[in-house]
C-alpha cells in the first residue's frame, strides 16, 4: 500500500511474456519504471485521485515530462517528437503508465488514435504542424465519429461538409466523445457525397475545436470522466483540414480501428485493479478463505493470458503484420474479465467498498466504487464485445460466407 492508503500497482516482471524482449527493450522498460517511481510522478497521480465530483484530468504534467524524454510517442519519428523506436517501446510506455495509475484516455486518443492516423494518412505539413505538440504533451486531440442516432456507424452519418468555393462548410452533431473540452482539435468524420455505396462519400477533417460555430456541452455518465456533445454549425474548412482523400475516409478509419485493438491499455488497467483486490484480500483476511483464494488464482491466470494476447498483438504490429481477427479476440477476451475483477473486489471489501472518493471515510480514496462504475465501458470502448465477436465469426471463422 502507498503512504496515502491507495493500493500500489505490482509492476509486471520479466517472465514468459517478456522473455522475447531485447536487452535494449528490457533496459528501456526499467528506465520507464524508474520514471514512474519518481516522487513527483507519485504526487501528481495522488492529486488526481483526490479530484472532486465532475473534476477530471486535462493536460497532465506527467505527459509533459514523458514528452521531454520522447517517451510519450516513442515510436514516432524524431522530427515529430518521438524516438523512432517500435510499437514494442510504445506498448511498454502505455502498459507502465496504466499500471502506475496515470490516466491513459488522453494518450489513447491523442497518440494512439489521432496521432497515429495522421502518421498513416496525413500530409507531411499536417504531421509537422500537429504531431510535435501532441508528442510533447502540450496539446490534446480527440475523435468525433459517434452521432446520436447511429452510434459509430459511419455509413449512417448525418454530419455534412457542403462544398463552399475552395473549401467546405461543416455542420452536424457528435456525441459520446471524450476530452473535447480540453482538446485543440478533433478528427471529425463527415459526409461529403451521397452515392449508391453507403461507405463512399465520407471524408475526414481536422476540426479546430476553438472555432466560432463549435459548441461543446457536457454529457454526464456513471463514470468520473464526462462525455461530450459537440455541435458544429457552419464552420468553414479548407483543403488543409482534409485528412486522406475526399470521399474515401471509410477504409482508413476501419484500418485504424483494427490497429488500436491490442487490448494493452485494458489489460494493464485490469491488472492494477486486480492487484488492489489482492491487497484488500490480504488486509481483510479473505485471502486465506479457500473459495476466495481459488477465484483469485483463476482470475490471475486469465489476466496473464490476456496480457500475453495483448503483447502478441503488439509484436505483430511491430513486425508489420497486424491481425484484425486476433486483435478482436484479444480485446474481447481481456475486457470480458472486467466484471469478474470488480465483483470479486466488491465481495472482498463488503459495504466499505460502496463508499466513493467523495466520502471522507472511503477506503483507498473510494477506488473500488469508482472502478465499479467504470468497468462496463471496457466492453464498449474501441468496439463493443458484440462487434468483436462478429469480426471473429465473419472474418476469422467465415460463418456468414
Amino acid at each position: 500500500m502507498s503512504e496515502n492508503g491507495t493500493a500500489e500497482a505490482r509492476p509486471t516482471g520479466v517472465g514468459p511474456v517478456d522473455g522475447w524482449l531485447s536487452l535494449a527493450q528490457r533496459a528501456f522498460r526499467q528506465e520507464v519504471r524508474d520514471f514512474f517511481a519518481e516522487d513527483r510522478v507519485h504526487k501528481a497521480v495522488d492529486a488526481m485521485q483526490e479530484y472532486g465530483p465532475r473534476e477530471e484530468s486535462g493536460l497532465l504534467d506527467v505527459y509533459r515530462w514523458l514528452g521531454e524524454k520522447g517517451w510519450l510517442a516513442p515510436a514516432w519519428p524524431v522530427e515529430y517528437g518521438g524516438l523512432g523506436l517500435s510499437a514494442v517501446e510504445a506498448g511498454i510506455v502505455l502498459e507502465e503508465m496504466v499500471l502506475h495509475g496515470v490516466p491513459e484516455d488522453q494518450h489513447v486518443l491523442s497518440i494512439g488514435t489521432v496521432g497515429q492516423f495522421l502518421l498513416e494518412a496525413g500530409t507531411a505539413e499536417q504531421c509537422a504542424r500537429h504531431l510535435p505538440a501532441l508528442a510533447r504533451g502540450e496539446e490534446i486531440a480527440t475523435v468525433l465519429f459517434t452521432e446520436p442516432h447511429c452510434g459509430s456507424d459511419l455509413a449512417a452519418l448525418r454530419t455534412r461538409a457542403v462544398p463552399d468555393g475552395d473549401g467546405w462548410r461543416l455542420s452536424g452533431r457528435k456525441i459520446f466523445n471524450q476530452k473535447s473540452q480540453f482538446a485543440e482539435w478533433a478528427l471529425c468524420a463527415a459526409r461529403t457525397d451521397d452515392g449508391p455505396v453507403k461507405y463512399h462519400g465520407i471524408t475526414l477533417f481536422l476540426l479546430p475545436l476553438r472555432s466560432p460555430g463549435v459548441v461543446i456541452n457536457p454529457v454526464w455518465s456513471m463514470g468520473n470522466e464526462r462525455f461530450n456533445e459537440v455541435v458544429v454549425e457552419d464552420v468553414r474548412l479548407t483543403a488543409e483540414h482534409v485528412v486522406g482523400r475526399v470521399d474515401e475516409g471509410w477504409q482508413p478509419v476501419n484500418d485504424m480501428l483494427l490497429l488500436e485493438r491490442t487490448g494493452m491499455d485494458f489489460q494493464a488497467k485490469l491488472r492494477r485493479w486486480f492487484d488492489a483486490v489482492v491487497a484488500d484480500a490480504r488486509r481483510t483476511g479473505r485471502i486465506t478463505e479457500p473459495g476466495c483464494a481459488r477465484r483469485l488464482a483463476e482470475l490471475d491466470a486469465r489476466l496473464k493470458a490476456g496480457r500475453a494476447l495483448a503483447w502478441s498483438m503488439v509484436r505483430a504490429q511491430a513486425a508489420g503484420e497486424p491481425d484484425p481477427v486476433a486483435s478482436a479476440a484479444s480485446k474481447w477476451f481481456i475486457t470480458q474479465q472486467s466484471d469478474d475483477v470488480v465483483r470479486l473486489g466488491a465481495e472482498v471489501m463488503g459495504l466499505d467498498g460502496l463508499l466513493s472518493s467523495w466520502d471522507g471515510e472511503g477506503p483507498d480514496l473510494g477506488r473500488l466504487e469508482a472502478v465499479y462504475r467504470q468497468s462496463p465501458a471496457h466492453t464498449l470502448a474501441s468496439g463493443t464485445s458484440e462487434v468483436m465477436l462478429q469480426i471473429i465469426a465473419a472474418t476469422g471463422l467465415e460463418l456468414f460466407s
